[in-house]
């Protein structure tokens, strides 16, 4: 008698194993795995070649350049006032009041326009002797004066001085350029070679070229010369019109740039 294997013994023909793999569903899966597969390797190497592109980087040079043009100031200003002492203080500020009343006067009528008179300085105060007793009280008044007429400044000092008598105090002039944008153009230019000679020379000492400019950080800054007066009692030397000389102002601009480097 033969014995026949048991179902679950019995071997499974190829053609069933390829069946199975050959459905529908599982043919769909192992499509899928392969296209995800490709893609991820294709994601991969696009990423390593953008970022060894952006891990790359220009060399650049930075210099600094200096340009300085000089200009004859027209504008001036100083701080001109009047003091007086007395037993009290509403006797000194009463007579102080009269002086600077007689000082903006002459001042105006010299030709100082109103608008550039500004009070800067209003002050009231006691003198002691050396026991600390009151003796007398002091008042000050200041103003700050703008001309751009430098040369009847001198003219109006003068006259100021003569109005009030020697209760007048000058505590300095200083002069400015009102209009320094043709003076900056011409420094910043300036400014601007100086720094292309100076990167060019660095360029070819390391045996390379100079490239477009990446960067440029502009500064600017002026400087005024001119005589400065003493706060002093001066009416007695005021015996004629005093010489006020403007001299020169420079103006510097400083620039940083950045240049990019050839091969």
């Amino acid at each position: 008698m033969s014995t026949q294997p048991a179902p679950e013994d019995r071997p499974v023909p190829d053609d069933r194993r390829i069946g199975q793999w050959s459905s529908p569903g599982a043919a769909t899966r192992f499509v899928f795995i392969l296209v995800f597969a490709v893609v991820i390797a294709a994601i991969a190497f696009v990423g390593e070649s953008l970022g060894h592109r952006s891990g790359s980087s220009t060399a650049t040079i930075t210099v600094t350049g200096s340009g300085t043009v000089t200009g004859a100031p027209n504008t001036m200003s100083f701080q001109i006032g009047v003091q007086s002492t007395a037993a009290s203080a509403v006797a000194a500020l009463d007579d102080n009041n009269a002086k600077m009343d007689s000082l903006e006067s002459s001042l105006l009528a010299s030709g100082i326009l109103k608008k550039n008179l500004q009070t800067s300085g209003l002050n009231i105060y006691d003198n002691t002797n050396s026991s600390g007793n009151i003796i007398s009280f002091t008042a000050d008044d200041n103003l700050t004066v703008t001309t751009h007429d430098i040369s009847h400044a001198g003219r109006a000092i003068d006259a100021a001085a003569h109005a009030v008598g020697n209760g007048i105090q000058l505590s300095g002039v200083t002069f400015s350029i009102s209009n320094q944008s043709k003076l900056l153009a011409a420094a910043r230019a300036r400014a601007m070679q100086n720094a292309h000679i100076e990167a060019a020379q660095v360029a070819k000492g390391g045996g390379t070229t100079l490239g477009a400019i990446v960067k440029v950080t502009d500064e600017e800054n002026t400087g005024s010369t001119g005589i400065i007066v003493p706060f002093a009692n001066f009416a007695a030397a005021a015996a004629r019109n005093v010489p006020i000389q403007a001299g020169t102002q420079s103006v510097n601009v400083q620039v940083e740039v950045v240049y990019a480097l050839g091969s």
